[in-house]
């Protein structure tokens, strides 16, 4: 790939898409090698950061999402929200190209094997949530993220009624210079990362 070795060269599409391939499996090679004990830590700190910057989820509907391949586990964050009168759901990818759906779940609603056998409700009602968690697999400084690649996110948020909260969530290892945004990627509102608790 022509201008690999200077990422300040990559202005092709077909480039960018390359680089950001790569990088993502340098991300989550690096997010795996941590150790669960301290991704728990880390988790625990992501908890409390997202307990500072949105306060009182009471009345709140949080859709948050199923770790999957080293992300930050925010399960027992999801429970502490519906103990405190927020509301929880989950992301269901419906089709490749569509918009993400979110369902209402709270801890012990029946789960079912979604896209990549990620657990989804299995029942529950299609929800708009006020604040969006999503997980990032690396973030640039101006809030932009690099995710799977399939773009559910940034085109959920641009289909959405209203313009929810939307934090980006990662470890401070997955900070990365610039993902090269282009037209359709949305920023975050904010990011934590285990460093902001």
């Amino acid at each position: 790939m022509s201008g690999s070795d200077d990422p300040a060269a990559l202005t092709d599409w077909a480039e960018i898409r390359q680089w950001r391939k790569a990088e993502r499996e340098r991300l989550i090679a690096a997010r795996l090698a941590v150790s669960a004990d301290t991704r728990s830590e880390m988790s625990a700190n992501i908890a409390e950061g997202l307990d500072r910057m949105i306060g009182d989820p009471a009345g709140r509907m949080v859709s948050i999402y199923w770790p999957f391949r080293g992300e930050p586990d925010l399960r027992p964050w999801m429970e502490s929200i519906n103990a405190r009168g927020g509301r929880t759901s989950l992301p269901i990818v419906v089709d490749k190209g569509q918009p993400l759906v979110f369902k209402a779940y709270k801890s012990g609603d029946r789960l079912e094997k979604g896209v990549w056998n990620i657990p989804i409700p299995a029942e529950g009602e299609s929800v708009y949530p006020d604040v969006v968690i999503s997980p990032i697999v690396g973030v640039d400084p101006r809030n932009y993220r690099l995710g799977y690649g399939g773009g559910f996110f940034d085109r959920t948020l641009a289909a959405m009624p209203f313009k929810p909260l939307v934090i980006g969530i990662g470890y401070e290892l997955q900070r990365i210079p610039t993902i090269y945004p282009q037209e359709h990627d949305i920023p975050m509102d904010r990011i934590v990362t285990e460093a902001s608790a």
